[in-house]
């Protein structure tokens, strides 16, 4: 593949991943829909904050429809329920022999294959801190992990050509066969950081709290279930071990599981979720219906109940509609429809 990578979402994600192809050599272009955030990279560059590195990069950047010319290889970075009006603006721009690696959270590869045709995609995995600040500045704040895969866990030369790619951004960079796995294990991980954005406290303080974490291990159960029924096999990264969280896993694994997870993000300068910076700096809708939403309603196809897991996504639009507060409080509520289940 040849030509400038074409990163369609220049925010957290899309960002860090693109200053860091720029400064290993390759050309990028960013597309956001941001105005004022392509007028200050166009102006500025885009500038990267935070411990891992800081710099200021030179890149071209458009919004959507200011771009012209098809690429062949794009990198989506927009939020989850966005994904659908992106990959239908980006179609256009996909290359004859092109792809597109979705660098998102949830199983957005579905719902790009449905617009620009499952050939066309690549699965993609990232659980890097990083957070959009202000126009053309953006917060690199942790390393985690990254893993790509073809859906159907093929080896091919985009593959390895792409996953040579992430290894320049992430050194550890996993080539995996089982791209499903990696991204029901962020579903079920990821569920869990909506449970934590139910409050003010940080990631790894909820997680080491003693009191919440037999309802947040129901939680992750949930997703865990139905990954199951799908005959998924969910995969470990950054501390998570989704066999912590099976039904046949003992206290001490779970308890193991936890405190890792709580050594990941205490390392972190990213103490808090995006989901958290959504809903109580961005004062925006969450991707609590692209990510957790699909579960409930997967569960609901295949039999599986997802009570705990449907009413997160209750809570979290009740905050987003400033009916309810961010506090500890709604994790006892969760609690409580568990009883009631």
């Amino acid at each position: 593949m040849s030509g400038p990578i074409l990163i369609w979402g220049a925010g957290a994600i899309g960002g860090t991943l693109g200053a860091a192809f720029i400064r290993a050599g390759h050309d990028v272009i960013l597309v956001d829909n941001a105005a004022d955030h392509v007028a200050a990279i166009n102006e500025r560059g885009l500038r990267i904050d935070g411990p891992i590195f800081q710099d200021t990069v030179k890149a071209k950047a458009f919004v959507p429809e200011n771009l012209k010319g098809k690429f062949d290889r794009i990198f989506l970075c927009v939020k989850a329920h966005h994904t659908e009006a992106a990959a239908k603006a980006l179609l256009p721009h996909v290359a004859e022999n092109g792809y597109v690696v979705s660098a998102q959270n949830g199983l957005n590869e579905t719902v790009i294959s449905k617009v620009i045709g499952e050939h066309r995609v690549i699965g993609c995995f990232v659980n890097f801190g990083a957070d959009y600040l202000a126009p053309g500045v953006v917060h690199y704040s942790g390393h985690g992990a990254v893993v790509v895969g073809e859906l159907d866990g093929k080896k091919t030369k985009r593959i390895e050509q792409i996953y040579a790619l992430m290894k320049e951004f992430e050194p550890k960079a996993i080539l995996t066969e089982n791209i499903w796995g990696y991204l029901w294990g962020k579903l079920i991980y990821g569920t869990l950081l909506f449970g934590t954005a139910l409050t003010n406290d940080s990631i790894a303080d909820v997680l080491a709290n003693q009191r919440y974490r037999p309802i947040l291990t129901k939680l992750a159960l949930e997703v865990g279930a139905v990954a199951n029924a799908k005959g998924v096999v969910p995969e470990a990264f950054d501390g998570f071990d989704p066999v912590a969280f099976a039904p046949t896993a003992s206290t001490a694994e779970t308890a193991r599981s936890f405190d890792e997870m709580v050594i990941h993000n205490r390392r972190s300068t990213k103490s808090h979720s995006g989901i958290w910076r959504d809903l109580a700096i961005r004062k925006r809708k969450t991707e609590v219906d692209a990510q957790v939403g699909p579960v409930v309603e997967v569960g609901r196809s295949l039999g599986v109940p997802t009570p705990l897991a449907a009413r997160v996504v209750e809570l979290i639009h009740e905050i987003e509609a400033g009916t309810r507060q961010l506090d500890l409080v709604n994790l006892d509520l969760l609690a409580d429809a568990e009883i009631g289940a």
